[in-house]
Protein backbone atom coordinates (compact mmCIF):
# COMPACT_ATOMS: atom_id res chain seq x y z
CA UNK A 1 0.00 0.00 0.00
CA UNK A 2 1.46 3.31 -1.13
CA UNK A 3 1.81 5.96 1.29
CA UNK A 4 0.05 8.38 -0.02
CA UNK A 5 -3.04 5.75 -0.05
CA UNK A 6 -2.15 4.80 3.56
CA UNK A 7 -2.40 8.51 4.44
CA UNK A 8 -6.00 8.67 2.88
CA UNK A 9 -7.59 5.46 4.30
CA UNK A 10 -6.32 6.31 7.96
CA UNK A 11 -8.94 9.07 7.97
CA UNK A 12 -8.82 12.63 9.14
CA UNK A 13 -6.62 11.48 12.45
CA UNK A 14 -3.53 11.30 10.58
CA UNK A 15 -3.53 14.90 10.17
CA UNK A 16 -2.60 15.21 13.87
CA UNK A 17 -0.48 12.52 13.33
CA UNK A 18 1.48 14.12 10.87
CA UNK A 19 1.94 16.90 12.76
CA UNK A 20 2.91 15.11 16.06
CA UNK A 21 5.99 13.01 13.45
CA UNK A 22 6.95 16.52 11.82
CA UNK A 23 7.39 18.21 15.48
CA UNK A 24 9.26 15.36 16.69
CA UNK A 25 11.37 14.77 14.05
CA UNK A 26 12.18 18.30 13.95
CA UNK A 27 12.97 18.13 17.86
CA UNK A 28 15.29 14.96 17.50
CA UNK A 29 17.19 16.81 15.09
CA UNK A 30 17.75 20.32 17.15
CA UNK A 31 18.83 17.53 20.10
CA UNK A 32 20.87 15.25 18.25
CA UNK A 33 23.01 18.94 17.19
CA UNK A 34 22.86 19.65 20.41
CA UNK A 35 24.34 16.79 22.58
CA UNK A 36 26.64 16.18 19.42
CA UNK A 37 28.73 19.56 20.10
CA UNK A 38 28.57 18.96 23.68
CA UNK A 39 29.97 15.32 23.50
CA UNK A 40 32.54 16.09 21.21
CA UNK A 41 34.18 18.71 22.76
CA UNK A 42 33.48 19.01 26.40
CA UNK A 43 35.51 16.24 27.93
CA UNK A 44 38.68 17.48 26.32
CA UNK A 45 38.26 21.02 26.94
CA UNK A 46 37.06 20.60 30.91
CA UNK A 47 40.64 18.02 31.68
CA UNK A 48 42.53 20.99 30.14
CA UNK A 49 41.09 23.66 32.44
CA UNK A 50 41.03 21.30 35.36
CA UNK A 51 45.26 20.98 34.56
CA UNK A 52 45.75 24.65 34.11
CA UNK A 53 44.12 25.20 37.28
CA UNK A 54 45.81 22.67 38.96
CA UNK A 55 48.95 23.94 38.12
CA UNK A 56 48.39 27.61 38.92
CA UNK A 57 47.88 29.06 35.36
CA UNK A 58 44.10 30.34 36.34
CA UNK A 59 44.40 32.98 33.41
CA UNK A 60 44.76 30.59 30.40
CA UNK A 61 41.91 28.59 32.39
CA UNK A 62 39.12 31.33 32.34
CA UNK A 63 40.59 32.15 28.47
CA UNK A 64 40.01 28.42 27.37
CA UNK A 65 36.25 28.09 29.56
CA UNK A 66 35.35 31.88 27.68
CA UNK A 67 36.13 30.47 24.27
CA UNK A 68 34.02 27.64 24.81
CA UNK A 69 31.39 29.30 26.65
CA UNK A 70 28.33 27.38 24.97
CA UNK A 71 28.94 24.12 26.85
CA UNK A 72 27.31 23.87 30.18
CA UNK A 73 29.84 23.13 32.43
CA UNK A 74 32.39 26.04 30.81
CA UNK A 75 29.48 27.82 32.16
CA UNK A 76 29.19 26.35 34.97
CA UNK A 77 32.74 26.52 35.93
CA UNK A 78 32.80 30.42 34.86
CA UNK A 79 30.24 31.71 37.56
CA UNK A 80 32.38 30.23 40.36
CA UNK A 81 36.22 31.41 38.98
CA UNK A 82 34.77 35.12 38.02
CA UNK A 83 34.02 35.86 41.33
CA UNK A 84 36.12 37.86 43.04
CA UNK A 85 37.57 36.63 45.71
CA UNK A 86 34.97 33.98 47.28
CA UNK A 87 34.93 32.05 50.32
CA UNK A 88 35.12 28.08 49.41
CA UNK A 89 31.12 28.41 50.55
CA UNK A 90 30.55 31.07 48.27
CA UNK A 91 32.95 28.99 45.11
CA UNK A 92 30.17 26.19 46.12
CA UNK A 93 27.11 28.09 45.83
CA UNK A 94 27.99 29.25 42.53
CA UNK A 95 28.61 26.23 40.85
CA UNK A 96 25.35 24.39 42.32
CA UNK A 97 23.26 27.80 41.63
CA UNK A 98 24.96 27.73 37.91
CA UNK A 99 24.21 23.85 37.84
CA UNK A 100 20.80 23.85 38.58
CA UNK A 101 20.48 27.11 35.64
CA UNK A 102 21.64 24.39 33.31
CA UNK A 103 18.35 22.00 33.64
CA UNK A 104 16.06 23.69 31.78
CA UNK A 105 18.57 23.89 28.49
CA UNK A 106 19.44 20.38 29.07
CA UNK A 107 16.07 18.96 29.44
CA UNK A 108 14.70 21.22 26.42
CA UNK A 109 11.80 19.87 24.75
CA UNK A 110 11.31 16.83 27.08
CA UNK A 111 7.68 17.53 28.08
CA UNK A 112 6.94 17.85 24.30
CA UNK A 113 8.49 14.31 23.73
CA UNK A 114 6.38 13.31 26.86
CA UNK A 115 2.97 14.72 25.23
CA UNK A 116 3.77 13.34 21.52
CA UNK A 117 4.37 9.63 23.02
CA UNK A 118 1.07 9.89 25.36
CA UNK A 119 -1.03 11.78 22.60
CA UNK A 120 -0.06 9.60 19.45
CA UNK A 121 -1.64 6.23 20.57
CA UNK A 122 -4.38 7.97 21.60
CA UNK A 123 -5.07 10.07 18.65
CA UNK A 124 -4.16 6.35 16.53
CA UNK A 125 -7.08 4.91 18.81
CA UNK A 126 -9.86 7.21 17.76
CA UNK A 127 -8.92 7.35 14.22
CA UNK A 128 -9.75 3.47 14.63
CA UNK A 129 -13.10 4.16 16.61
CA UNK A 130 -14.24 6.88 14.38
CA UNK A 131 -13.49 4.40 11.34
CA UNK A 132 -15.73 1.45 12.81
CA UNK A 133 -18.40 3.97 13.78
CA UNK A 134 -18.47 4.90 10.08
CA UNK A 135 -17.75 1.23 9.17
CA UNK A 136 -20.92 -0.27 11.48
CA UNK A 137 -22.95 3.02 10.20
CA UNK A 138 -23.70 1.37 6.79
CA UNK A 139 -24.89 -2.03 7.98
CA UNK A 140 -27.98 -3.42 8.23
CA UNK A 141 -28.89 -6.42 10.15
CA UNK A 142 -30.44 -7.99 7.83
CA UNK A 143 -27.10 -7.64 5.62
CA UNK A 144 -25.09 -9.94 7.88
CA UNK A 145 -23.09 -11.56 5.86
CA UNK A 146 -24.04 -10.39 2.16
CA UNK A 147 -21.71 -7.17 0.20
CA UNK A 148 -22.00 -4.88 2.79
CA UNK A 149 -20.41 -6.98 5.81
CA UNK A 150 -17.42 -7.47 3.33
CA UNK A 151 -17.30 -4.05 2.79
CA UNK A 152 -17.17 -3.21 6.62
CA UNK A 153 -14.33 -5.89 7.38
CA UNK A 154 -12.58 -3.66 4.94
CA UNK A 155 -13.54 -0.57 6.72
CA UNK A 156 -12.08 -2.02 9.93
CA UNK A 157 -8.95 -2.92 8.46
CA UNK A 158 -8.88 0.34 6.91
CA UNK A 159 -9.83 1.72 10.52
CA UNK A 160 -6.55 -0.01 12.38
CA UNK A 161 -4.15 1.86 10.16
CA UNK A 162 -4.93 5.06 12.62
CA UNK A 163 -3.88 2.90 15.57
CA UNK A 164 -0.69 1.42 13.51
CA UNK A 165 0.16 4.93 13.19
CA UNK A 166 0.18 6.48 15.88
CA UNK A 167 1.93 3.68 18.03
CA UNK A 168 4.81 3.55 14.93
CA UNK A 169 4.89 7.55 15.80
CA UNK A 170 4.85 7.16 19.56
CA UNK A 171 7.34 4.33 19.32
CA UNK A 172 10.18 6.29 17.29
CA UNK A 173 9.68 9.58 19.43
CA UNK A 174 10.13 7.21 22.47
CA UNK A 175 13.26 5.68 21.48
CA UNK A 176 14.82 9.53 20.82
CA UNK A 177 13.35 10.52 24.55
CA UNK A 178 15.28 7.97 25.94
CA UNK A 179 18.05 8.18 24.63
CA UNK A 180 17.85 12.19 25.57
CA UNK A 181 17.17 11.58 28.94
CA UNK A 182 19.82 9.29 29.38
CA UNK A 183 21.94 11.87 28.23
CA UNK A 184 20.84 14.48 30.29
CA UNK A 185 21.55 12.21 33.22
CA UNK A 186 24.92 11.46 32.33
CA UNK A 187 25.41 15.06 32.12
CA UNK A 188 24.24 16.03 35.76
CA UNK A 189 26.46 13.86 36.42
CA UNK A 190 29.67 14.90 35.08
CA UNK A 191 28.30 18.05 36.43
CA UNK A 192 28.63 16.77 39.87
CA UNK A 193 31.77 14.82 39.43
CA UNK A 194 33.98 17.93 37.74
CA UNK A 195 32.27 20.94 39.72
CA UNK A 196 33.86 18.56 42.55
CA UNK A 197 36.95 18.69 41.09
CA UNK A 198 37.18 22.00 40.62
CA UNK A 199 35.84 23.08 44.42
CA UNK A 200 38.46 20.72 45.89
CA UNK A 201 41.27 22.55 44.20
CA UNK A 202 40.34 25.93 45.32
CA UNK A 203 39.52 24.65 48.20
CA UNK A 204 43.15 23.93 48.56
CA UNK A 205 44.39 27.27 47.15
CA UNK A 206 42.27 29.21 49.52
CA UNK A 207 43.65 27.07 52.70
CA UNK A 208 47.26 27.71 51.15
CA UNK A 209 46.62 31.78 51.20
CA UNK A 210 46.71 31.70 47.04
CA UNK A 211 44.76 34.67 45.85
CA UNK A 212 44.98 34.04 42.35
CA UNK A 213 41.35 35.24 41.34
CA UNK A 214 39.58 36.19 37.61
CA UNK A 215 40.52 39.86 37.12
CA UNK A 216 37.85 41.90 37.81
CA UNK A 217 35.77 43.29 34.86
Amino acid sequence: MAIKNLFAEGGVIMWPLLACSVLAVALIIERVKFWYGINNRQGRVVREVLNLYRGGNVVSALDILQKNADLPLSRVFLAALELEEPTPEEFRLALESEAQAEIPLLKRFQNIFETIVGLAPLLGLLGTILGLIASFAGLNVGDVGGTKTTAVTGGISEALIATASGLVVAIFTLLFANTFRGLYQRQIARIQEYGGQLELLYRRRYQRGDRTYAPTR
